[in-house]
């Protein structure tokens, strides 16, 4: 594969896009260093070898982003506690919980 700097280039903005957000004001400490890794190198540095491993860490990150972002939806009881998870499950099944059950909760 080609190491020619449009290809380094387009590297270098698929990490910034698996990143979190920042300001271009303030970039992070890792954005920061990211940045010196490629500027600082030419396209006779970067082999073959080391293109083909930044693009598994690219292809990782994504990944991991889908890992989540896939959790996220298919359980979303995760981030709820107990007494919501059984209100929801309940109401999923067609039946709703005991108004007595409500009141103690509001009275708690």
């Amino acid at each position: 594969m080609a190491s020619s700097p449009s290809h380094l280039r387009a590297l270098y903005r698929s990490i910034l896009r698996e990143l979190p957000s920042r300001p271009l004001s303030t970039p992070s400490p890792l954005q920061q260093r990211i940045r010196n890794s490629f500027s600082t190198a030419t396209s006779t540095e970067y082999n073959t070898l080391r293109i083909q491993e930044v693009e598994q860490h690219i292809q990782y990150v994504k990944a991991q982003r889908m890992y989540a972002t896939l959790l996220e939806r298919y359980n979303p009881g995760m981030g709820m506690d107990e007494e919501e998870r059984v209100r929801l499950t309940a109401r999923r099944v067609g039946m709703d919980l005991p108004p007595e059950l409500m009141v103690e909760k509001k009275g708690e």
